[in-house]
């Protein structure tokens, strides 16, 4: 726990800053994570980033994360986002076949949908980011005090399993535990920030917020079991990798976006 906590205030120190003053150093640090992100999902299957298809998977990550505020960078050029996805399926597709099937259509489909995980989180942190600093950090709330609620209320009265197949620990109680408290959250969030939403729907909002990032929590609880791995790295003494850390995020993120 203490090396955790130490780990956890180091990061604060590093990214909370980035995240206040936003613009260019903000952008550098999602591409930063996110190809971090990225590695680590590759490597769950076994596959290296730097090989013909893993940077392949990143040039189509660093496209997919284009900011809507930068977009003119490849549109100026006459494509779109989509045209230059089609063109890296292709050459994916083109891939199997120059290595007889070792790189199979399996790894194909794996290679886009870990791009997909990835960059749709990253990409609508930084859409969050535009519409305002306090929904970025009503976000990194909402999921510290799902976290924080779920672990502690479990730990005090969680009696029945949520999903023992696919994480052993977490509870019902823990799972209802963790909405409440962000919930609470929220709502003393809207008197010190203007989050621009009545407190009815606040409430539910968080709530569905809350459950989700839940849920993120599970979805990558079951990519490491599927692949027989604790932790998706090592970068981040006592939390493991940063999908481990934001395996939440890319589920809260863009459902923020699309609620807001």
């Amino acid at each position: 726990m203490k090396q955790r906590i130490i780990t956890a205030v180091v990061a604060a120190a590093i990214f909370l800053p980035i995240i206040i003053f936003g613009e260019t150093p903000f952008i550098i640090l999602m591409y930063l994570i996110a190809s971090i992100s990225l590695y680590e999902a590759l490597k769950m299957r076994g596959r290296w980033v730097f090989s013909i298809p893993g940077l392949l998977s990143l040039a189509l990550l660093w496209v997919f994360l284009i900011p809507t505020e930068t977009i003119g960078i490849i549109t100026d050029f006459g494509y779109s986002k989509i045209e230059l996805a089609f063109l890296a399926v292709l050459l994916f597709l083109t891939y199997t076949v120059a290595t007889k099937n070792r790189f199979n259509f399996d790894d194909v489909a794996f290679s886009l949908l870990s791009v997909l995980y990835v960059g749709i989180g990253f990409y609508y942190f930084m859409e969050i980011r535009l519409e305002g600093v306090q929904f970025v950090f009503y976000a990194l709330f909402i999921i510290w005090a799902t976290d924080s609620g779920a672990y502690f209320i479990g730990r005090a009265m969680g009696k029945k399993k949520l999903w023992p197949e696919i994480s052993p620990n977490k509870t019902v109680e823990g799972f209802v535990g963790g909405i409440i408290c962000a919930v609470i959250v929220g709502v003393i969030m809207t008197f010190s920030t203007d989050l621009e939403m009545s407190i009815p729907k606040l409430v539910i909002v968080t709530a569905i917020l809350s459950i989700f990032g839940q849920v993120g929590d599970l979805v990558e609880s079951a990519l490491k079991r599927h692949y027989k791995v604790k932790d998706s790295g090592h970068l981040l003494p006592g939390h493991g990798g940063m999908l481990d850390r934001f395996d939440s995020l890319l589920f809260v993120l863009p459902l923020l976006h699309f609620l807001l």
